[in-house]
């Protein structure tokens, strides 16, 4: 579904700042596989998920989905067939909307505008069934102003069935108990729609516990894939050593190390 060919990304291009972001990575991520992204600090992860989105230009290679070339096109153009989840809890929804008015928007991607009413009496059961998987009571809070804006936006990527999934540490900012929610609704998502997805998370146990399969990057780079029986029985401690010695340095994410 998701085919990335000798992409680079590359920041402040021929200055004395200039920092490969992204270094001719290859990566390809079939239908319903859902994968799990680590790494250190300035690793590369969000900057891949901002080239594969179009919020950032890439400066070499192709992306493609569904087997069409999505290089040159907008951001606005893709997020009609990709979905996703941002870190900042402010991103992907209206603050000063309702939880019902921000689902009604997610709702309409892709389908043709027109003077309807903004929400129709079956699209608000549709709201309120999809709102009660969370297990937060928001399905009784529906006219209400956004609350749970990270459990909220993730129906909102899905509520309309994305070609593709982006997750940037969609539970960072949530306390335990509801990112673990979170978490299962998330498999519970990709694995119904069998969605192809992307997942960066700070937690390497998370990153073992949730998906098909775990990369690991580093320096703009993947330096580990695995998946399957390989993927089976593979412990923190074991990744973290796997980090050391293929990329000759000591894992300095706290974040991570403590997760």
């Amino acid at each position: 579904m998701l085919k990335i060919e000798n992409v680079t990304k590359i920041f402040g291009k021929g200055s004395v700042n200039e920092k490969i972001a992204i270094d001719n990575i290859n990566l390809a991520v079939g239908e319903g596989e859902f994968v799990t992204v680590i790494g250190g600090n300035g690793a590369g992860k969000s900057t891949l998920l901002n080239c594969i989105s179009g919020v950032f230009e890439i400066d070499g290679g192709k992306i493609l989905l569904d087997s069409a070339d999505i290089s040159k096109n907008p951001e606005h153009v893709r997020s009609a067939y990709i979905g996703r989840v941002f870190q900042d809890p402010l991103m992907g929804t209206a603050f000063d909307m309702t939880i019902e008015e921000n689902l009604a928007i997610a709702f309409s991607k892709g389908k043709p505008r027109g003077l309807m009413p903004g929400v129709s009496r079956k699209d608000s059961a549709i709201f309120r069934e999809r709102l009660a998987l969370l297990e937060m009571g928001l399905e009784n809070r529906m006219k209400e102003k956004v609350g749970q804006r990270q459990a909220l936006t993730l129906l909102m990527a899905t509520i309309v069935k994305p070609k593709l999934l982006l997750l940037d540490e969609h539970t960072a900012a949530l306390d335990p108990s509801i990112a673990k929610r979170v978490f299962e609704l998330t498999d519970e998502i990709v694995k119904k729609n069998n969605l192809c997805t992307l997942m960066i998370t700070h937690n390497m146990k998370a990153a073992l516990e949730h998906g098909t399969r775990t990369i690991m990057m580093h320096d703009g780079k993947i330096i580990m894939d695995i998946s399957g029986k390989e993927r089976e029985g593979v412990t923190v401690e074991w990744l973290v050593e796997q980090f050391s010695r293929k990329s000759g340095t000591d894992l300095d994410n706290d974040r991570m190390l403590l997760g």
